[in-house]
């Protein structure tokens, strides 16, 4: 790594840009948080709270119009905002990191991703979840073949929030981007994609349940992925019992998993990567068996390796400082859209769509 780190500007200090991108942008070696973008004066005042050497502007014109004092633009504002935020910023010459979803259309995605490489810079999207506890251990035991072939793949992301908050994310306006298919689904379809490779047929359910819900709180995705693996996703906010965040059935055994990763908790309480980060107590490790039940204490126990937000930022300060590789692509971002977008017909039609 350089002396100099790399000089970041932060758009958004929301939900995503003060409990995600900041603190890791903060603790990441040859990174540091130059400048934060609200136009909110108590996110204003928050920000300057919680990084005192960060400058702070209302605006992104105000900020892309020094773009060459920086090194690295990332957007966390509202959803509707990526792309031309990120194309503003790669006009600008910017590398540029989008929160998920990149964008509200593989087109889009693919238009950002072209737009990228002819300016020779990089595009990466903020995929977190793939450094998750629970997904870097299914990992793990899929490489070294515990589960035999897999058949079924079932990933749960389940919350019981009956009531509304409101907000983008909740808003019905389809120019929002809001929703739990591309909020959560980006999520749980990413890590299908990831997991198990390319999709040929989407069937989907998307549910709006709650009183004075306006777009989906209750979404069910089912995929058919090339190699013959089903993955079934659940997305919602109306469940009062919640599931097991992974069940992933195979030929050998099956892998049951428990219980949300801990960084984003942990974040949230302002605790920052440091010695034992991700780690999560052995009450919440899953179980690896077959033709048991877990719940009765059948199979055997498989410890949680650690989850990792960190790796995400430290890669990316890798690929602009060393020419490592992009961590994820805006290409692979686009492909997720594919799916999302085959789900969203699907749900509408009541019928299952073929990619």
């Amino acid at each position: 790594m350089t002396a100099i780190p790399l000089r970041v500007g932060l758009v958004g200090y929301g939900l995503a840009g003060s409990v995600f991108h900041a603190p890791l942008i903060a603790t990441t070696e040859g990174l540091a948080l130059d400048t934060v973008v609200t136009s909110n004066p108590e996110r204003q005042k928050q920000a300057l709270a919680e990084h005192p050497d960060v400058r702070v502007a209302a605006t992104p014109d105000e900020l892309l119009a020094r773009a060459s004092d920086l090194d690295l633009l990332v957007v966390a504002s509202p959803n509707k905002t990526h792309v031309p935020l990120a194309t503003a910023a790669l006009r600008a010459g910017l590398p540029v990191v989008v929160d998920k979803p990149i964008a509200g259309t593989a087109a889009e995605a693919r238009e950002l991703a072209a737009l990228a490489e002819e300016r020779g810079l990089l595009l990466s999207v903020f995929q977190n979840r793939r450094w998750d506890n629970d997904f870097l251990t299914l990992r793990k035991l899929l490489a070294e073949g515990e589960l035999g072939d897999v058949w079924r793949f079932e990933s749960r992301f389940e919350r019981w929030r009956p009531q509304t908050k409101g907000g983008w994310r909740e808003s019905g306006d389809p120019a929002e981007i809001g929703g739990l298919l591309y909020d959560l689904g980006s999520h749980v379809v990413d890590q299908a994609l990831v997991l198990f490779g390319p999709v040929t047929q989407v069937y989907a359910e998307a549910v709006v349940r709650r009183p004075g819900a306006e777009t989906d709180d209750d979404t069910f995705i089912a995929l058919t992925h090339a190699n013959g693996v089903r993955s079934h996703l659940y997305a919602s906010a109306t469940t009062a019992q919640l599931g097991p965040r992974f069940r992933v059935l195979g030929s050998k055994a099956g892998y049951v998993k428990y219980g949300l990763d801990p960084q984003e908790a942990a974040l949230r309480d302002g605790e920052r990567p440091g010695p034992g980060w991700g780690r999560e107590p052995e009450s919440l490790w899953g179980r690896v068996g077959a033709g048991d039940s877990p719940l009765t204490g059948g199979g055997r126990v498989e410890p949680t390796l650690a989850g990792d937000y960190p790796a995400y930022y430290a890669a990316v300060a890798k690929a602009l400082l060393d020419g490592g590789p992009n961590p994820v692509t805006a290409l692979e971002a686009a492909t997720a859209l594919d799916v999302l977008e085959a789900a969203r017909r699907s749900a509408l039609d009541g019928t299952a769509v073929q990619l």
